[in-house]
């Protein structure tokens, strides 16, 4: 839409508004003309639906045209509470009025007139009641009744019938003015109306069928910008040229595991090799749920670099993780005369010069480590892969950074956070897809429950048990301190009160975000090496290190937690030849939350439970929206859209493919691309 005189006009001067209501309209977002237009309805009101009062069913929202039998009569039974009652007949049968606080109501009625009336109808044996129903003069234009009225979020002081006299008003001046940002072409491709049609019938359609094919267009519209200045903004075309990497024997590596590949990774790393060996740059996203076995990938990815003479950079978001992998690739490497170096910020300045001195001569072939891989000095020889492991904890900006680096390197991004195949769809739409499906052998599921109050007793009785066993226990919160706006267990408040009370004499630990990194180092060292029986913590340790002896999880206020987050959590157990458990304390009576519990309960699929989170909660919620930086959908509906999403994904290929933003059929469309990067999508960071 155009930042013409009309749509950034400022929403006071619109007729109806003035400077309290655009106060108010302000904390929904609307400041001007364009905020309004595009502030869509949530539902709509089928007020077209007429019916013979005989008719009406019980709890059924109809429309019925009836004549006033009776004056109406206003009673006031108590302070603050006026009451107008009326009757009115079809001739079908009568209907009761009732209107509550609405004494205008009684100045609008007049016995022996014929009105519309629009509401919700009980039924009671022969009776039949409307209470507070809209109406209108039959003879009227039908501003409030006969056709689909749209239903808006609303805000203290607007009104619904407010906010659709100031849409009304918003369109009335922005009519015929919207530029058509589709080509012709587009539209005719994917059956897409034209933008005047879609903005007039999204707010106010004359058909469900119409209100249909306006949001349609705006869906696709919506999604296909995003995708196109994401792809923009991660500096990358489908189609890049890469490294063409040689084809390299890998069974020297094989040979020296313990283990031997599932087919899921032997499939995945067959689609890794495929791309590496390619002339196009490789952009591929592994996802495997938690425990699937992804680090072995990265490994056989880093070896197949080095074996064609190139370097290879692991970037991870912690520094106990980037230990962590050192610890378990180093040795292997190494028997391999391949040279691994460890790069964190904590290590001392002396060391780190040394490392970045072996890399820039050549003389090291892998580096493993955090942010410090992507600093200013940190120069590579010749890098020609670059991985990045969970990859939402990372800026897109610092993915390019450690691009940079090289010339295309190759770049491999992985997660072991399960993002619904809709939404990675949107959040990687430049990157391949590859999905570890399945989970080692020998790996026992881990139980888990959900429990309330009743239950702390035992579970905390149960922890002391696996304790004296030789076990240890996570206790997950989501706040780090206590606060008087939520109600929620805080790790400060829990662990003083249980190393006081319920597991005294066990060594208990916290960890939490506010802490300083080295200090949250040192408290899961400890927990690592057992020096603490029980960590209690916020979702800090949601991605993070290897604990096999941990074998119990417990989340406190387990309703705060998206789906996917507590699976998370619960994947940092069941890591060890231990059967482990996941407690899900949920403090909540709702009947989502029960159903979000279930879901926990029944299923240890990351990808199935993601799914799950999507549909319960929508888009805006779950992780991978939000938390990745991305602009909220004005309309779109990741859930409810995944057709119209295959279809802009399609789209997205052949304008990409075949350089179409440079013709001048998409002129508007790159002009609008060019504006949203500027105003929304430049400082993205998905983090």
């Amino acid at each position: 839409m155009p930042f013409n005189t009309v749509f950034s006009q400022p929403i006071k001067y619109i007729k109806g508004v003035g400077e309290a209501r655009a106060r108010a309209l302000a904390k929904l977002g609307i400041f001007n003309v364009s905020d309004a237009l595009t502030f869509f309805p949530r539902e709509y009101e089928d007020r077209s639906n007429l019916k013979k009062i005989s008719e009406a069913q019980d709890g059924e929202e109809c429309l019925v045209k009836a004549t006033l039998v009776s004056d109406p009569v206003e009673s006031k039974p108590r302070r603050n509470l006026s009451i107008v009652k009326a009757m009115a007949s079809d001739g079908s049968a009568f209907l009761n009025l009732t209107w509550f606080n609405q004494q205008y109501i009684k100045n609008n009625l007049s016995k022996g007139s014929e009105y519309l009336f629009f509401g919700k109808v009980k039924r009671n044996g022969m009776f039949l009641k409307m209470h507070n129903p809209v109406l209108e003069k039959s003879d009227g234009h039908g501003r409030m009744t006969g056709r689909i009225m749209p239903v808006y979020s609303l805000t203290k002081g607007i009104t619904q019938n407010n906010m659709r006299n100031i849409i009304e008003n918003a369109l009335n001046l922005a009519r015929g003015k919207f530029e058509e940002v589709l080509p012709k072409s587009l539209r005719q491709e994917f059956k897409l109306c034209e933008v005047n049609f879609s903005y007039e019938h999204i707010h106010f359609p004359q058909s469900f069928t119409h209100k249909e094919e306006a949001r349609k267009r705006l869906v696709f519209e919506e999604l296909l910008l995003l995708q196109l200045a994401l792809i923009h903004v991660k500096g990358s075309s489908l189609r890049q040229k890469g490294i063409q990497f040689k084809h390299v024997d890998m069974s020297p590596l094989l040979d020296k595991l313990s283990f031997t590949l599932t087919e899921a990774q032997k499939k995945v790393f067959r689609e890794i090799e495929a791309d590496m060996e390619s002339p196009a740059r490789m952009n591929r996203l592994v996802q495997g749920d938690v425990g699937s076995g992804k680090t072995i990938i990265a490994v056989l990815a880093l070896y197949k670099a080095v074996k064609n003479g190139y370097q290879g950079a692991f970037m991870v978001p912690t520094e106990i993780l980037a230990e962590q992998h050192y610890r378990n690739i180093e040795p292997l490497f190494n028997s391999l005369g391949i040279c691994v170096k460890l790069l964190t910020g904590s290590m001392k300045k002396r060391e780190k010069e040394e490392v970045k001195r072996l890399i820039l001569e050549g003389k090291a072939d892998v580096v493993i480590g955090t942010h410090a891989v992507i600093e200013d000095d940190m120069v590579f020889n010749q890098l020609g892969l670059v991985i990045t492991d969970e990859q939402h904890r990372f800026g897109v900006r610092q993915r390019a950074r450690l691009s940079a680096k090289g010339e295309s390197p190759d770049l491999l991004v992985m997660t072991a956070t399960p993002i619904p195949r809709t939404l990675s769809l949107v959040l990687y739409g430049d990157l391949d897809v590859s999905i570890i499906d399945m989970l080692p052998p020998n790996r026992k599921p881990v139980k888990t429950y959900a429990v309330d109050e009743s239950m702390r007793e035992r579970i905390y009785d149960f922890i002391r048990k696996n304790v004296a066993d030789g076990r240890q226990a996570y206790i997950v919160c989501p706040l780090v301190e206590d606060s008087e706006e939520i109600e929620a267990q805080s790790a400060e408040g829990l662990a003083e009160r249980i190393r006081d009370n319920e597991l005294k004499g066990l060594r208990v630990g916290l960890i939490h975000g506010k802490m300083k990194s080295q200090e949250k180092d040192q408290v899961m060292k400890d927990f690592v090496e057992g020096n603490l029986d029980v960590l209690v913590s916020t979702t800090v340790i949601e991605v993070g290190v290897n604990v096999p002896n941990a074998n119990i999880m417990v989340v406190e206020n387990a309703e705060r937690f998206g789906l996917s987050q507590l699976h998370q959590l619960r994947g940092r157990v069941g890591r060890g030849e231990h059967q482990s458990y996941c407690i899900l304390f949920n403090q909540s009576k709702s009947k989502i939350s029960r159903q979000r519990m279930e879901i926990m309960v029944k299923s240890n699929d990351g990808f199935v439970i993601s799914e799950k989170d999507l549909e319960l909660r929508g888009p805006g919620d779950i992780f991978g929206v939000r938390q990745h930086g991305l602009p909220e959908f004005k309309i779109a509906n990741l859930y409810r859209d995944m057709e119209i999403l295959k279809d802009v994904q399609r789209a997205v290929e052949k304008i990409i493919d075949n350089n179409l933003l440079e013709e001048s059929e998409y002129g508007p469309l790159k002009k609008k691309l060019d504006s949203m990067y500027d105003t929304q999508i430049k400082e993205l960071s998905l983090n």
